[in-house]
């Protein structure tokens, strides 16, 4: 996604990524993987368990999730089946585009 942040932001999102770290280690993961875009901290693992990624493949942290949010509603979700399944920026991109455009989101594509 690192790729793709400035285009992402460009339509209009802001690309956030959250850990079920501590504040340290989601630091330490933003230097480690060099994200510029912001990676917060969920140590209590509410937002994850809030979106139901907590935990589903029993390896105790949250699963990959992508979720598109906007002010009233989850916009599209995909939620990975293994450590490495997720979305690619093209297909978060596309569904930027169509959610700008006014029409309804197929949902994103793992890449």
């Amino acid at each position: 996604m690192e790729d793709a942040y400035e285009e992402i932001r460009g339509e209009g999102a802001e690309l956030l990524a959250i850990s079920v770290d501590d504040i340290t280690g989601a630091q330490r993961m933003q230097q480690t993987v060099g994200a510029s875009y912001p990676i917060l901290a969920d140590p209590t693992r509410s937002t994850a368990e809030a979106y139901g990624v907590f935990d589903l493949l029993g390896d105790g942290v949250a699963a990959p999730a992508t979720i598109l949010v906007d002010s009233e509603r989850v916009v599209a979700i995909q939620v990975g089946q293994s450590i490495g399944d997720r979305p690619s920026a093209a297909s978060v991109l596309d569904t930027l585009r169509q959610y700008n455009a006014g029409t309804e989101a197929p949902g994103l594509q793992s890449s």
